[in-house]
């Protein structure tokens, strides 16, 4: 028996609309499942970082991040900040803090030009049903 795909237009609507009113749940989503969403997003911060490319960078920002996070004042963070722009790819996700809407992973991290180990912090939601960033940190 040979099954052939046919093709209905308004069965993937359908699917394709469904699929857009269901909302992503982050807060239930496991801390490995949640982990696995953020380390992408924080290794293109760090990419994009060291390689003090704005547009890169603020690619996956919120809203509210983009309205902050103002390009001048960035390149000054970067010009001023030697660990900004060195950090190294190994990272270590320590685990998950859930509060409110909002999902805070934290990462151990070194530079591969600043002595230490540092806790970087990438606070991750739900904006227009995609994980957006809401704060992302270096200490």
């Amino acid at each position: 028996m040979i099954l052939k795909l046919v093709n209905l237009p308004w069965k993937k609507h359908r699917f394709i609309t469904s699929l857009m009113k269901r909302k992503m749940k982050l807060l239930e989503k496991t801390d490995e499942e949640i982990i696995e969403i953020a380390n992408p997003i924080w290794d293109d911060l760090v990419k994009y970082s060291n390689n003090k490319d704005y547009s890169g960078f603020t690619k996956h920002f919120s809203a509210q991040m983009l309205y902050g996070a103002n390009e001048v004042e960035i390149g000054k963070q970067w010009s001023n900040n030697k660990l900004l722009t060195s950090l190294s790819k190994q990272r270590e996700a320590f685990g998950c803090l859930r509060r409110n809407l909002y999902v805070t992973v934290l990462y151990k991290q070194t530079s591969d030009k600043v002595p230490g180990e540092f806790l970087g912090r990438l606070v991750l939601g739900v904006e227009d049903d995609k994980v957006k960033v809401f704060g992302a940190t270096i200490f």
